[in-house]
């Protein structure tokens, strides 16, 4: 904080206005814009590293000072033309990943953008939404419960609010801020609501910007955890068969540099140079297609976990119904008229706050009467009612509350005016039958005793889309529960038309004094939980991931974000809070359930465009490292030279990048990954790889007796083109044919690729020319065993099916 800044705090509140040349009436737009280019945006500028820096770190890790070292030996034996491949391959790795991972930043920061928080300002007399960049010093900004405060302000209202501030100060409880004080910016309100007038932004906060709650995208998931298990397996399973041939090769009396050079490439190769390449272009694709479907990922691997949820606790209002409350039904009590009944609610109600309730109300009641609200108290989960000081057009003075109608009816007496508080149970419970929420209206007589006017009833009905969206989820193999804060008999009714079913207990059940197993039970087999608080959402999705289960959480209120926290996908729905967004993995732009099971769908795709590729890399690593090893070990022949290896590099894995593209069908059950059955599949792969490229060396070198130097050149471009046909048997475990077509990209990239390498191997680019006539040979030959290979893959599993077993959900609690 500057000395500035500081010095604000300690001027009274008629000083401070006076300072910042504002009053509790705001500013106009006019002055804003002249603030705005005065003391900058209502931002923190990132610190970012020079984009020269960033590229270089490319260069400085494991897999470049592999090829950095087999370039330094190229140069040292003179092999020129093998020098300038290499460095080649060294700047197409370090230039892709560089690209890529600045397209994925970029696609992150477009999504935050989406996210960019915005406040509630008092400009020229009148409140609008800006966004939260454009707030400056002197604007008048309304903060209500759950905000995240948006920058340092001073309390202008007579009220007493709470404030987490514990992402500022690591208080873990709530401080209480009354008028005058302090809010700091990215404080959250846990209680109340009032004006505040700016005093500090940007970076002359105290803490900066609210967008920067919302958590990059650094977080290693479950399936990042295994496929970097398997690049680590890759690369051990590369340095124990290079070291024998290196031993081997050097026993026999090979040339020492040219061996070393030769293993350094062959290790590179091996290497999944393409996988973090892969990982970031998948994930930053599937982001933006969720982002087209109104789904913004404000933390990439979600995408991934998404996939894998097998039960999903939904909040019902705005997720499962409309969230569109109308009045529908009303009971007044003996000698009030419905018009006095909806004119008093009218009066217990704000429009400027934007809320669903007190909009219904006002849409109800019409135009109010003359008076005047000389005081007005917000909603909070604490007291469950509105109330306002009301001043009519004789001076008089009245008091107006509506909320819970429980809470009414003790607000009136057990007996209540009239007697009549007594039968506000039998009316909620009636209009609860039906589906309805209920309103209790009250306001005070004369003599200042609070009299109860009447109920209200509000309906909120399911969307449209609800019953269909939930029987797809189940077809993906997705359970949904209902978790709402409203009573049992609304929950039961809603649940009931949506085909949830009528298992909807109250919040108590979760109470009882049962051990965590038998709970669980019986979480297991709800359909859902009534007049939850906080505590029991974040309990449910612990007892269910105690029991394997991946979960998946909704949400929209601060009251919500400890559940989304703890979910292993959180997602805040339309309309959220900042603090309910901040806590969630996935943001919701648009109302409804059926965004959430598009997200599933999605996540399990992206799952398998990575799992085709873990399976390809895995099965290309064993088919090339282990045909070297063989043919150096038995027959002490290189059946390839460095300089091939590096083209086979340079154009598998840099066609691979287009898998991130692929059309594929997702899974229709939570996906999970497997990592026996990918290393099985695989290794069977690889083998069969193996077998038929030593089968054609065996024929080229004893029975057709070909020269050593085009047995090479037949040798690449069969592993050139078995390579990427692999890519085409692992897109499915069913048959090949059976998959959606390849997306063009991918086709593209593979057609254009493997021409380039036919035309190398046939016209004898840095190997000796192969012809067309053994060039089509070959084609033939792989593709034959290409069809073998994609009926040994599906016997493989069937096999696993039916034998082996497997257990998807222990490996994913096992991370991986």
């Amino acid at each position: 904080m500057t000395d500035a800044t500081g010095a604000l705090t300690k001027l009274s509140l008629g000083q401070l206005l006076d300072e910042l040349d504002s009053s509790a009436e705001g500013l106009t737009s006019s002055e804003a814009t002249v603030r705005l280019r005065r003391y900058g945006a209502n931002e923190i500028a990132e610190q970012r590293r020079h984009p020269v820096l960033v590229l270089l770190g490319y260069f400085w890790a494991p897999i470049p000072w592999m090829i950095e070292a087999a370039l330094m030996l190229s140069l040292a034996a003179q092999h020129w033309t093998d020098a300038v491949i290499i460095g080649a391959l060294l700047m197409m790795n370090g230039g892709v990943a560089f690209v890529e991972e600045h397209q994925a930043a970029n696609a992150i920061a477009a999504l935050k953008e989406r996210l960019a928080a915005s406040a509630r300002v008092l400009r020229d007399g009148a409140w609008a939404t800006v966004a939260l960049r454009e707030l400056v010093p002197g604007d008048v900004v309304r903060v209500r419960l759950g905000d995240v405060v948006p920058a340092d302000a001073r309390v202008l209202d007579d009220v007493t609010l709470e404030v987490d501030q514990s992402a500022l100060t690591g208080e873990s409880l709530a401080v209480a801020r009354r008028q005058g004080q302090v809010l700091y910016s990215g404080s959250i309100l846990v209680r109340g609501e009032a004006d505040a007038v700016v005093y500090a932004t940007g970076a002359a906060s105290y803490f900066g910007r609210t967008t920067t709650l919302v958590g990059a995208a650094g977080t290693i998931s479950h399936f990042q955890r295994a496929v970097l298990r398997i690049g680590n397996y890759l690369i051990l399973l590369a340095a124990a068969l290079v070291t024998l041939t290196v031993v081997v090769s050097l026993i026999r009396g090979n040339a020492v540099l040219q061996t070393l050079e030769f293993a350094l490439v062959v290790t590179i190769a091996s290497v999944p140079v393409a996988l973090p390449a892969v990982l970031s272009v998948t994930m930053a694709v599937g982001a933006r297609r969720l982002a087209r479907h109104q789904a913004v990922v404000s933390h990439l691997p979600a995408v991934e976990e998404l996939g894998g949820v097998d039960l999903l606790c939904s909040d019902k209002t705005g997720t499962l119904t409309q969230n569109r409350l109308a009045l529908t039904g009303r009971w007044a009590a003996p000698g009030v008229g419905e018009r006095d009944l909806l004119l008093v609610a009218a009066l217990a109600s704000r429009a400027e706050d934007n809320d669903a309730i007190d909009l219904a109300v006002l849409t109800a009641a019409g135009a109010p009467p003359s008076v005047r609200v000389l005081e007005f108290t917000p909603f909070d989960p604490v007291s469950k009612r509105t109330e306002a000081l009301v001043q009519d057009d004789d001076g008089g003075r009245f008091r107006v509350s509506k909320g819970a109608p429980q809470v009414i009816a003790t607000l009136c007496g057990r007996d209540g005016a009239d007697g009549v508080a007594g039968d506000v149970s039998d009316v909620v419970n009636g209009f609860a039958g039906h589906g309805y929420r209920s309103l209790g209206v009250a306001r005070t007589d004369d003599d200042g005793v609070w009299r109860l006017l009447g109920v209200l009833a509000l309906a909120d009905p399911p969307r449209d889309d609800s019953a269909a969206t939930i029987a797809a989820a189940r077809e993906l193999g997705v359970e949904v529960k209902m978790v709402t804060g409203d009573q049992v008999a609304i929950g039961r009714e809603i649940a009931g038309r949506i085909g949830l079913g009528e298992k909807i207990f109250d919040a108590e059940t979760l109470d009882a004094a049962v051990d965590d197993d038998e709970l669980t039970t019986r979480v297991e087999a709800a359909a859902g939980f009534a007049q939850v608080f906080p505590e029991h959402k974040f309990r449910i999705v612990r007892l269910l991931q105690a029991r394997g289960h991946i979960v998946g959480m909704t949400g929209d209120g601060l009251n919500d974000a400890p559940a989304l926290k703890q979910a292993d996908a959180g997602i805040a729905v339309a309309g959220a809070t900042d603090a309910a967004r901040a806590a969630a993995d996935v943001v919701l732009l648009a109302d409804g359930l059926s965004v959430i099971v598009h997200a599933i769908r999605q996540a399990r795709e992206i799952f398998a465009r990575m799992t085709s590729y873990a399976t390809y890399r895995i099965a290309e690593t064993i088919r090339v490292l282990l045909l070297i090893t063989l043919a150096i070990v038995f027959m002490n022949f290189f059946p390839v030279t460095a300089v091939m290896i590096v083209f086979l590099a340079l154009l598998n894995d840099g066609a691979i990048l287009a898998i991130a593209y692929d059309r594929v069908r997702g899974a229709s059950k939570p996906a999970a990954w497997d990592m026996r059955s990918v290393l099985t599949i695989a290794t069977a792969l690889g083998m069969m790889g193996v077998l038929e490229t030593f089968l054609l060396l065996l024929l080229a070198d004893q029975v057709f007796g070909l020269d050593p130097q085009l047995i090479r050149t037949l040798i690449f471009l069969k592993l050139s083109v078995s390579g990427h046909l692999t890519v085409f048997v692992t897109r499915s475990r069913r048959p090949f044919w059976s998959q959606p077509l390849p997306a063009p990209m991918l086709l593209i990239a593979v057609v254009g690729t493997q021409t380039v390498a036919t035309l190398i191997a046939v016209y004898g680019a840095l190997m000796t020319p192969l012809g067309w006539g053994l060039a089509g040979l070959v084609w033939g030959y792989a593709l034959f065993w290409f069809l073998l290979e994609d009926r040994v893959k599906r016997a493989t599993h069937d096999w696993l099916d039916h034998h082996v077993g497997s257990d998807p959900n222990r490996l994913r609690r096992q991370g991986g």
